[in-house]
């Protein structure tokens, strides 16, 4: 890897949250021992499996709080075991099965950096002097008393949804879930040279051509897509379940199992999908939209089929709330970031189910090339709602929430305004709208199209598209008033009542100050104020530091 190279992934890296299974940060070699390091290439290796990564880092020289570059004065190349034993050999010497990390050493802004490119495990976890190990939150500690991670260890290189059904036969199988499969399988190859003798397969050889089946033997793909309900029991003790919870006002729940093919129609029938409107200022005419894409909930349902990781004997729940829907699925998200996927430009390698997720492309539930995400998105512009989340924060679980009703009726009514903005101004909008960072050059083309003002990290709507969505009240709570105003304010009150307490200027201003304020930045703001009046020789303070009492000059 060249020096550019390097340095483009340590950013990634450090831009990470602080704790992560695969990545670990040191400052210097003082802080650690090498049995420690070899602990730490044990977790790291394990972690990357568990997380389906392709590496685990240890990184040399970034301060582990703060993900801070400062650089270290280790080299590991020279580094030396006991004395004399290179330490590179001892760990290897060490570490069970056999893995090969490489070193590199590199320079970031006039930084050194040590970094080890750490394999994951495959198909067994890595041991350090006979002691598996694993990061857990900021602890790393024995992976033996974590059994459900060693067992996802263990299972990363097998495909559960291709595993034959040894006892099961096509009688296990639902009639009318075959024939609508063949429907379906039809639709999608009227281009190929075997179209008009599909109809004529039988079932075992049409279940074969759709890789259902595997030379006619029942897969466990076969039971979750077609299979009976009382089927389910040969998967046991992995759960084959959605789950629908209402969760307003009023509280029920339904449990769907297979053949899922059908079910997840029967499961989207039970969302509550009305019609949402929106009053765009100026017209007369409200726009009306679906609160919910079925298209959308089908695409997100499958997924969650789809990647759900079976070993871990869960169920997928679809929770519906008045404003969202969330669906949540077992298993880490299984290639990359859910952002990696929001353009259409991303097709994953690979999926953690590939069997089922292969006979799902072949009977049209999911997309190979991996739009998911990216149609999710679409779908959320064109109704003018917020784009969809992914919450990643669990372990092992994926947390999808799609929106039926506004955050802030100021972003929708400016994708109603701008129909030219890119889907990326969009995103960049919406996470404004949620209160979540952007980058600089984001900000900067958003307040060039005076989309946005205010400072990092309180962006608000700018004064244009106020005036445009007719929110002028609520673009000048976010902005505020001129610093005049203020300090005529304080000046006004002192002079009106002779003296005034520092308790006395916070409840005259506190409300008055912009609404994207947090608490600590009012109290700066005042104080400033204060500061300026006082240095102006506007006023003069008759009392103590700690308990002012604020008169005119």
């Amino acid at each position: 890897m060249t020096n550019q190279e390097l340095s483009k992934l340590l950013e990634e890296l450090i831009a990470l949250p602080v704790e992560t299974e695969w990545v670990e940060f040191k400052m210097g070699k003082g802080c650690i021992t090498d049995e420690q390091i070899g602990e730490y290439i044990s977790a790291m290796s394990n972690g990357a499996a568990i997380a389906n990564k392709p590496f685990g880092y240890f990184i040399w020289g970034v301060e582990d709080s703060s993900h801070t570059v400062k650089g270290t004065n280790f080299t590991f190349i020279n580094a030396k075991h006991g004395g004399n034993q290179d330490l590179e050999l001892f760990l290897c010497a060490n570490l069970q099965p056999k893995i090969h990390f490489e070193i590199f050493e590199f320079d970031y802004q006039g930084k050194h950096i040590v970094l080890l490119l750490i394999p994951a495990a495959k198909g067994e976890p890595i041991y350090f002097r006979k002691t598996p190990y694993i990061r857990i939150g900021s602890n790393k500690t024995n992976l033996l008393h974590f059994p459900d991670r060693m067992r996802a260890i263990y299972n990363s290189q097998k495909d559960w949804s291709a595993t034959i059904v040894e006892n099961a036969s096509l009688t296990d199988l639902d009639h009318d879930a075959i024939r609508v499969a063949r429907v379906k399988y039809k639709e999608l190859n009227t281009n190929k040279n075997y179209y008009e003798q599909i109809d004529k397969w039988s079932d075992a050889q049409f279940l074969d051509k759709a890789k259902i089946t595997i030379n006619g033997k029942i897969t466990n793909t076969a039971i979750l897509l077609l299979g009976k309900e009382e089927s389910t029991h040969y998967l046991l003790p992995s759960i084959a379940e959605l789950t629908w919870k209402l969760d307003t006002e009023e509280k029920t729940y339904e449990h769907f199992a297979p053949p899922f093919l059908l079910t997840t129609t029967y499961l989207m029938q039970r969302i509550r999908n009305i019609k949402y409107k929106f009053f765009p200022d100026n017209e007369l005419l409200a726009i009306t939209v679906d609160k919910y894409d079925t298209r959308s909930i089908l695409e997100a349902l499958h997924n969650c089929i789809a990647h759900q990781d079976y070993s871990l004997n869960s169920r997928i729940l679809v929770t519906e709330q008045v404003d969202k829907l969330i669906f949540t699925n077992t298993g880490n998200f299984f290639e990359g970031r859910p952002e990696d996927y929001s353009f259409g430009k991303k097709t994953p390698t690979k999926y953690r189910n590939p069997w089922l997720a292969t006979a799902m492309v072949n009977l049209g539930m999911i997309d190979r090339l991996g739009y998911g995400i990216h149609s999710l998105c679409v779908s959320q512009r064109n109704r003018y709602f917020p784009m969809p989340d992914y919450d990643l924060s669990q372990s092992n679980k994926v947390i999808l929430t799609i929106y039926g009703q506004s955050i802030d009726e100021n972003y929708s009514k400016i994708l109603i305004q701008r129909g030219d903005l890119s889907l990326q101004e969009v995103i960049n909008l919406d996470r404004i709208q949620k209160h979540l960072e952007i980058t600089e050059h984001a900000a900067s083309k958003l307040r060039k199209e005076k989309l946005i003002e205010g400072r990092r990290p309180n962006y608000f709507i700018g004064a244009k598209i106020s005036q445009v969505t007719g929110q002028k009240a609520t673009y000048t709570k976010n902005k505020g008033l001129d610093k005049q105003y203020y300090l005529d304010l304080i000046l006004k009150s002192i002079k009106q009542h002779k003296t005034v307490t520092r308790k006395d200027i916070d409840e005259l201003l506190w409300k008055k100050l912009p609404d994207i304020y947090n608490d600590t930045q009012k109290k700066t703001k005042i104080n400033n104020l204060i500061s300026e009046l006082r240095k102006k020789q506007k006023i003069i303070n008759k009392g103590t530091s700690t308990a002012p009492r604020w008169e005119i000059y």
